[in-house]
């Protein structure tokens, strides 16, 4: 296993990911598929933005991804981001999610990131247990916010505050 930042040639590996979830699952709410060049844009956007994009090797194969991505655009929210993390599903419970989300957690707090926001739609078992292993905190629940598959889906909200408040105050 290797964890490294993305470069553009990951988009492949990437976006075969992902569009495995959009075609299959409600855990994403995208509709239509990504092409390669939609997700190497989307990873030198983020870069761009000066927030990470990690992928995870195996073999030298990229098999998972995290990122994060500003939790809203108004000034005061610039502390707070919030996480995204897939792996192919023949590499789930083999340690690797938990390796990458915690490289992607490290690298937030030492950017100097407050808070980690992890939205999950809902039912997601296996999200929902890896994001309470890392020491996240279930604070929300929105219902029936997207609608895939002919059917109405909640979204769970967890988060993880990395920092203590710069003011010393919670």
């Amino acid at each position: 296993m290797h964890i490294r930042d993305a470069v553009a040639d990951d988009a492949r590996a990437a976006a075969a990911i992902y569009n495995h979830f959009i075609v299959n699952t409600t855990i994403t709410f995208e509709e239509q598929t990504v092409t390669d060049t939609e997700m190497a844009q989307r990873i030198a956007d983020v870069q761009a933005g000066g927030l990470p994009w990690l992928v995870v090797e195996d073999d030298g194969t990229v098999v998972g991804y995290a990122y994060a991505t500003k939790w809203r655009v108004r000034h005061a929210y610039r502390f707070s981001v919030e996480s995204t993390v897939y792996l192919a599903p023949e590499f789930a419970g083999k340690g690797l999610g938990t390796a990458l989300y915690s490289a992607l957690l490290k690298n937030l707090t030492d950017k100097g990131f407050h808070l980690v926001i992890g939205g999950i739609a809902q039912p997601n078992t296996g999200s929902v247990a890896l994001h309470e292993k890392l020491g996240f905190q279930k604070v929300a629940q929105f219902k029936e916010v997207g609608f895939k598959f002919d059917r109405w889906i909640d979204v769970g909200y967890w988060q993880l505050t990395l920092l203590p408040p710069l003011d010393g105050h919670s």
